[in-house]
C-alpha cells in the first residue's frame, strides 16, 4: 500500500520510515495563511485539522489529475499553544528568539492534525482526519546564549513553536505528557487508528 505523504517535513518523512514505512513525499504549495484567514477563528485542533485537510486534498486532486495516485494521501499540520495564544513557524530569528524566552521554564500544548484520503485505484474516496496533543515542558536553565546558539542553527525558524524534540532541540526540554510522536508532527498511533477506520490493516503500509 502507498502512502503519498502531503508535507515535505523531514521530521515526518524520517518518523513513517522509521515505523517501516516509506512514504512518497509531494510538496502541497498549499498557501497556509490565506486557508487560516479564509476559516476565520478557530480552536488548536481545528486548526491544524482544516490545515492537514488543506494540504492532503491539493495533492490528491493534483495526483488524480496527473493520473499517478494509488493509494493513501496524508496531509498534516502543528502549532503550538501557550498561554491560550498559537503559534506556528516563526520564520525570523527575532520571533523565535522572542518566544524561547518567553517559553523556557514553561509548558505548552503542541497540536498535530491529521488527515487521510483513499485514493486507491486513482479515485478519491473515504477521508478521515482529527488532531491530537501533547503537552511540551522546557528546561528553566536555558541561557540566553544557548538560545542564540540554536536559533543561529536556523532549526527552529521553520517549525512549530521554534523547537523539535528529535534533533538539536530535545536539549531544552524536560518531559513530554502524551505522544512523543505528536510533538514531531505526525501521532504513529493515531495514523494507525485512521488506516485501520479506512479499512485497511496497518502491516499493509510497510515496506516489504
Amino acid at each position: 500500500m502507498r502512502l503519498y505523504l502531503a508535507s515535505t517535513s523531514p521530521a515526518r518523512l524520517a518518523t513513517l520510515r522509521a515505523v517501516g514505512i516509506e512514504p512518497v513525499p509531494v510538496p502541497s504549495h498549499v498557501d497556509e495563511d490565506a486557508v487560516a484567514a479564509a476559516a476565520g477563528p478557530q480552536d488548536p485542533d481545528a486548526f491544524v485539522t482544516l490545515l492537514a485537510r488543506a494540504k492532503a486534498e491539493a495533492v490528491a486532486e493534483r495526483l488524480v489529475d496527473d493520473g499517478g495516485l494509488d493509494g493513501l494521501v496524508l496531509g498534516g499540520d502543528s502549532a503550538f499553544e501557550i498561554d491560550g495564544v498559537v503559534h506556528g513557524k516563526p520564520h525570523l530569528p527575532e520571533t523565535a528568539r522572542e518566544r524561547w524566552r518567553a517559553q523556557r521554564g514553561r509548558s505548552g500544548v503542541l497540536h498535530s492534525g491529521h488527515w487521510l484520503i483513499d485514493a486507491r485505484g486513482g479515485l478519491l474516496g473515504r477521508a478521515v482526519g482529527g488532531a491530537t496533543s501533547a503537552v511540551v515542558h522546557f528546561a528553566s536553565d536555558i541561557t540566553d546564549d544557548e538560545i542564540d546558539a540554536y536559533i543561529a542553527t536556523g532549526e527552529p525558524l521553520e517549525v512549530a513553536g521554534a523547537f523539535t524534540i528529535d534533533s538539536k532541540g530535545a536539549g531544552f526540554i524536560d518531559r513530554i505528557e502524551g505522544d512523543p510522536h505528536t510533538v514531531v508532527g505526525l501521532s504513529v498511533p493515531y495514523l494507525r487508528t485512521l488506516v485501520r477506520s479506512l479499512g485497511i490493516e496497518w502491516p499493509e503500509l510497510w515496506n516489504r
